[in-house]
């Protein structure tokens, strides 16, 4: 995905749908266009981890080929960020010659696989038609979502559209190899804070279990699952979509992990050191334990308002309902006083005891909700992670008792 002007784009889309007779292809008779997935690797910056995809359509007549991609979006865009943060974010469809847009991939380092489709004559056409209508100004815009309508599943869908549902058929009798959280975490990795934020931000919604029409949200996805797809011949019978596959360009960026990190093994050793060194320093070092138990009060205070407002004032369904909001609470924030009281040994007022019995009964919810049967949200690693490091402040919270008349 590339960002660009949106004046340019629109001037692109209006010559593109306005003058039709300077694309060979808008005319050209459906047995002369050749269809083709063409499919790009992931790129170093953030936004390409994912990967990007694009239709092409050649003339066979005239050698002219245009790819069709719907993952443009403009940085300079008004609001552009404040729209990010609340889940409204504008995409919009392009097009441009085949080999200015390989050109870029190219000299990037990006690696570029060709898939040859076997589509009819007709249905190379009624393709042809529904993009050159999806490219004018007024329909090339949408409403992205990172999951489920973003550039991949756009051009998914105008395939399945051209082929009369074969590979939505196909594909949803297939269960997919990663949940979106598991693919999510495989392909930021590279990024590791970010990797950890995304998958804190995670709700339950990124643990259902997939079939491989919704797994393919992501290109390489699609590409692999196309692979088994067969169409129906001229003749009636069977033939696979996939004529040829052909890897234009080799890749020359990090590539991501087969599998996504285990999460589990470093965020509970993590809580365990920490919630060990809280309990050594709460008698022999008490500063350093309050300046400890505040960094992480303030951090799981701040946590829990993001993620209530993720829930509450954003359109990022993905993170809606997460159970880590029980594990980092606003509530935090309440027991920042008791924290420096207990410092100069003054014991808790009873107001803090209920605020932190209310903090670990969260805490402990959370951990059955896990266990239940049926259980969605997989946030093991964030209970290993928090569950040691409450159970420790709790205790030195509560060691200190009112003084007697």
């Amino acid at each position: 995905m590339r960002p660009t002007a949106r004046l340019l784009t629109f001037l692109v889309l209006l010559l593109l749908a306005v003058l039709p007779a300077h694309a060979s292809i808008a005319n050209a008779p459906g047995a002369n266009l050749e269809v083709s997935l063409v499919t790009y690797g992931p790129g170093d910056v953030y936004w390409e981890r994912f990967g990007h995809d694009a239709l092409e359509l050649r003339d066979t007549v005239s050698g002219e080929a245009m790819n069709f991609n719907y993952g443009v979006f403009d940085f300079n865009e008004k609001n552009f960020f404040l729209n990010f943060a609340r889940g409204r974010m504008h995409y919009l469809m392009d097009a441009e010659p085949t080999e200015d847009e390989e050109g870029y991939y190219v000299q990037v380092g990006r690696s570029i696989t060709r898939q040859h489709l076997a589509l009819s004559p007709g249905q190379a056409a009624a393709l042809r038609d529904f993009l050159l209508w999806n490219l004018r100004p007024e329909n090339a815009g949408y409403n992205y979502d990172y999951y489920a309508d973003n550039c991949t599943t756009r051009v998914r869908d105008a395939l399945d559209k051209a082929l009369g549902g074969v590979i939505k058929a196909h594909l949803t009798a297939q269960a997919a190899g990663m949940t979106y959280r598991q693919q999510t975490d495989r392909l930021m990795s590279a990024q590791p804070w970010l990797m950890l934020l995304l998958d804190l931000g995670l709700g339950p919604y990124a643990d259902q279990p997939l079939n491989a029409w919704q797994g393919s949200f992501l290109p390489a996805e699609l590409q692999a699952n196309l692979r088994d797809v067969r169409v129906t011949d001229d003749h009636g019978g069977k033939r696979p979509l996939v004529q040829d596959e052909q890897l234009l360009s080799p890749n020359h960026v990090s590539v991501p992990p087969a599998l996504a990190p285990d999460l589990r093994m470093p965020l509970g050793i993590a809580g365990l050191i920490f919630a060990i060194v809280l309990a050594l320093t709460a008698r022999r070092r008490p500063t350093a334990h309050a300046l400890l138990g505040t960094l992480y009060l303030i951090a799981a205070g701040l946590v829990g308002i993001v993620l209530l407002a993720l829930w509450t004032l954003t359109s990022h369904h993905s993170a809606w309902a997460n159970a880590n909001l029980l594990l980092f609470s606003p509530l935090a924030f309440l027991l920042l006083p008791t924290l420096w009281r207990v410092r100069h040994g003054i014991a808790p007022t009873r107001f803090a005891n209920i605020v932190l019995m209310l903090q670990l009964f969260a805490v402990l919810a959370t951990v059955a909700l896990h266990l239940l049967p049926g259980a969605v949200q997989q946030n093991q690693p964030w209970i290993l992670l928090a569950l040691p490091v409450w159970l420790a402040l709790a205790w030195n919270l509560r060691r200190v008792t009112p003084a007697r008349s």
